[in-house]
């Protein structure tokens, strides 16, 4: 086929990905076309896309965030004490309010936490990260005393069961955070510090960008996306589960931004790739379960997804 080659395909390997799964599933997959189909998958894509996109701007440093399952779980459990509490009975409007905002600046601070070791300490980012992985989930266990926390709170829930324009709420927050962090990246000074640190850190030394700001800066921007993304969780299954709460998010996180084009070695953070990267990811793991595969198989799928994505990028760099 004229313009056709092996480049076309590493360039846009995504997209063509995506069309062969939509393929496959309109012709094996039952009720693939329905709108259900269609909200359970955005609503199961929206947290993978969220977290991924503040771990495309930790791997443009050339770093890795392994605790957004943990500040997932910290955030998640945290909310229900909030606007389950006696202060947000007697105050629902107050109440539901600090029940978002309270956990996402505890997430912020997980993430101040994680880029001060990082960038100040001079902490391997997996080993620094590692250390919130461990902890954090204990923490948001002991939070809740290691129960299940349930409940039923209309305006919580919103954020995972509401709509608008008869879409999922949180298919347009991803579409929000993917716009304002694609603005970031391409058109300010921040986004532009990201890339230099991620592309050469002692030449981005050298020209006076201030490296530990901007790698502290995008830890705490993932782990507050995290917080965000946990909240979402406890919305749509009106329940906190500190056990299980973003368990192993930090891997579809990761396996997104690297099927998005984002390069391991830093200098490249392509937002819109990572959120197509979790829909990837997403429905490979959807066509495989609808179809009677087993979960570990779909977990194998992904790990070859994993791979296949790191050899594109190596023959893009050929």
């Amino acid at each position: 086929m004229p313009g056709f080659d092996a480049k076309m395909l590493t360039k846009h390997g995504g997209l063509i990905a995506l069309a062969v799964l939509l393929l496959i599933n309109i012709a094996i997959t039952p009720n693939f076309l329905q709108l259900q189909t269609l909200f359970v998958n955005i609503s199961q894509v929206a947290t993978i896309a969220i977290v991924a996109v503040g771990m495309t701007l930790v791997i443009a440093t050339a770093g890795i965030d392994l605790s957004v399952g943990a500040v997932m779980a910290v955030a998640g459990a945290l909310a229900p004490l909030i606007f389950l509490s006696e202060f947000a009975q007697a105050y629902p409007t107050l109440g539901l309010a600090a029940s978002i905002i309270i956990p996402i600046l505890v997430a912020l601070l997980c993430g101040l936490f994680n880029g001060m070791l990082v960038a100040y300490l001079g902490v391997q980012p997996i080993i620094a990260t590692l250390i919130f992985f461990i902890s954090g989930r204990g923490i948001a266990q002991v939070l809740t005393n290691g129960n299940l926390q349930t409940f039923s709170h209309p305006g919580f829930s919103y954020l995972g069961t509401g709509k608008i324009l008869g879409l999922p709420f949180q298919g347009w927050l991803v579409l929000v955070i993917a716009i304002v962090f694609f603005y970031i990246v391409n058109r300010t000074m921040f986004g532009r510090r990201i890339l230099a640190v991620g592309g050469n850190e002692k030449a981005a030394k050298l020209t006076g960008t201030p490296v530990r700001r901007v790698k502290t800066g995008v830890y705490v921007i993932s782990a507050g996306l995290s917080g965000i993304a946990g909240l979402i969780v406890v919305a749509i299954n009106s329940a906190s589960d500190a056990a299980r709460i973003g368990n192993l998010m930090e891997l579809d996180a990761i396996a997104s931004a690297v099927v998005g084009g984002t390069l391991l070695m830093g200098g490249k953070a392509p937002i819109f790739g990572a959120v197509l990267g979790a829909v990837i990811i997403q429905l490979v793991k959807y066509t495989l379960l609808a179809n009677g595969v087993a979960d570990e198989v779909a977990l194998i799928a992904k790990a070859g997804i994993i791979v296949l994505a790191v050899y594109v990028q190596q023959g893009r760099k050929e």
